[in-house]
C-alpha cells in the first residue's frame, strides 16, 4: 500500500529505544520496491530517518543477509547512487488454514511468494488429537527440505477464538474446541513460534501486507473482506491495520441476526446472515445467497464507511460474478469486487502473521 500520506506508519524516528520501528520501515520499503531496489537517500526520504541512521540500519540489514546490493541508479548529480534490495529467501513462515474440511499448508518468503503447498482432506470434527497430528505431520513435510530463517507457524481458522493466547472459543459446529490452547500445543510439537487468528483476518492481512486493500481511488485504505466457504466471516482492515476488537472477537460477520424469525443456525441464534446464505447456496439458489450477503455487506459499510468491499471463498470463486453483482447491488456506491488472493489465500495470510510483523505490519 501507499503509506506516503500517513505519518503514523511511514515516518520514523532516531532514537534507539524504537529502532525496531525503524529497521521495520526500512525492511518495508525494501519489501515494496521489489528486484528494482531502493537507494538509502530514497529511503531516508520516504522515512524521514537521517542517512545516517539509514546507513547503519542497512549496513545491519546487509551483515544479517537480509539486504543486498542491486547495482546502481543514475544521480541528478555526483556519482551514481547504490540500490538495495531486500533478500527475499533470507527468511520464511509457515502458513496454515485449518478448515472445517481441508487443510492448506504454504511456505512463504519474506517478499510473500509461496515457494511450497500442501493440501490434504481433514475433518475437523474428528477429534484434537488427530488434526493437531495432520496439521504437525503436514508442516514438518512442507519444511522437508529445510529453510533458511524460519520465524515460525502462523494458522488460521474458523472462528470465535483468543488471538491473544491462542486458545479457540466455541467453533460452529465442532464443541470439542471450546477452550483449546491450540497455539501451545503446536509450539511444543512444532518447538517453532506459532500465532493463531481466524481465517478471515489472517486472509485480509495478507491482502493489506499485498497492498489490495487500496480503494478505487487511491485515497482510502480500510476494507471488509467477506468469506465464504464452509462457513461465513470477515476481515476488517481500517487504516491499514487488521481490526480484531478488545477481545479480538471482531470479525464474527457470519452470525448477525437479519431476520428474528429465520432458521436456527448452529450457533444458537436464528435468522444468522450465515445459515440464511449457505441454505440458499444448498438449494442452488445463488442470486439469493448473493443478496443475503449484500444486507451484511452495507451494514458493514452503513457501520465502519470503509472504503470496499472484497470478496473471497471457495463458495465465491465458484462463481465470482454473480456475488459481485448480487452484493453490489445491495451496497450501492462502493466498490465491490473479488480479491486476488485466491483459493490459497488464507494460508498465505496466516504465514503472514510472522511476515508481517517484520515489516510492521503484524
Amino acid at each position: 500500500m501507499n503509506r506516503t500520506n500517513d505519518p503514523a506508519r511511514t515516518t520514523g524516528t532516531n532514537l534507539l529505544a524504537v529502532r525496531g520501528h525503524n529497521t521495520a520501515l526500512v525492511l518495508d520499503l525494501l519489501r515494496t520496491a521489489g528486484a528494482d531496489g531502493i537507494s538509502r537517500l530514497e529511503l531516508a526520504e520516504r522515512t524521514g530517518l537521517t542517512p545516517q541512521a539509514v546507513s547503519k540500519i542497512t549496513a545491519r540489514l546487509r551483515e544479517d543477509g537480509l539486504a543486498t546490493e542491486a547495482g546502481y541508479r543514475a544521480s541528478t548529480g555526483g556519482k551514481p547512487r547504490t540500490v538495495l534490495r531486500l533478500v527475499p529467501g533470507a527468511g520464511h513462515a509457515v502458513g496454515v488454514h485449518l478448515d472445517r474440511d481441508e487443510l492448506r499448508v504454504v511456505l512463504v518468503r519474506l517478499d510473500g511468494r509461496v515457494v511450497a503447498e500442501r493440501r490434504t482432506p481433514l475433518d475437523l470434527g474428528a477429534g484434537t488429537s488427530e488434526v493437531v497430528g495432520v496439521v504437525v505431520r503436514e508442516v514438518q513435510g512442507a519444511l522437508a527440505d529445510g529453510v533458511v530463517g524460519l520465524l515460525g507457524v502462523g494458522i488460521a481458522l474458523p472462528g470465535p477464538l483468543d488471538h491473544t493466547r491462542g486458545v479457540l472459543g466455541r467453533v460452529t459446529g465442532f464443541p470439542d474446541w471450546d477452550g483449546f490452547p491450540l497455539r501451545d500445543v503446536l509450539a511444543r510439537a512444532l518447538d517453532v513460534p506459532v500465532v493463531v487468528d481466524k481465517d478471515t483476518n489472517a486472509a485480509a492481512l495478507g491482502l493489506a501486507v499485498a497492498g489490495e486493500g487500496d480503494s478505487a481511488a487511491g485515497d482510502g485504505d480500510s476494507f471488509a473482506y467477506l468469506h465464504l466457504g464452509t462457513g461465513l466471516g470477515a476481515g476488517l482492515v481500517i487504516h491499514g491495520t487488521v481490526h480484531r476488537g478488545a477481545r479480538t472477537g471482531a470479525g464474527e460477520f457470519g452470525h448477525q441476526v437479519v431476520l428474528l424469525d429465520g432458521p436456527a443456525c448452529p450457533c444458537g441464534r436464528s435468522g444468522c446472515i450465515e445459515v440464511l446464505c449457505l441454505t440458499a447456496l444448498a438449494r442452488g439458489d445463488l442470486a439469493e445467497a448473493a443478496r443475503v450477503l449484500g444486507v451484511g455487506a452495507a451494514n458493514l459499510v452503513g457501520l465502519l464507511d470503509i472504503d470496499q468491499v472484497l470478496l473471497g471463498g471457495r463458495r465465491v470463486t465458484q462463481t465470482p460474478q454473480v456475488f459481485v453483482d448480487g452484493v453490489s447491488a445491495v451496497v450501492g456506491e462502493v466498490p465491490v469486487r473479488v480479491a486476488d488472493s485466491g483459493v490459497w489465500g488464507v494460508a498465505a495470510g496466516a504465514a503472514q502473521l510472522l511476515l508481517g510483523a517484520v515489516f510492521g505490519r503484524g
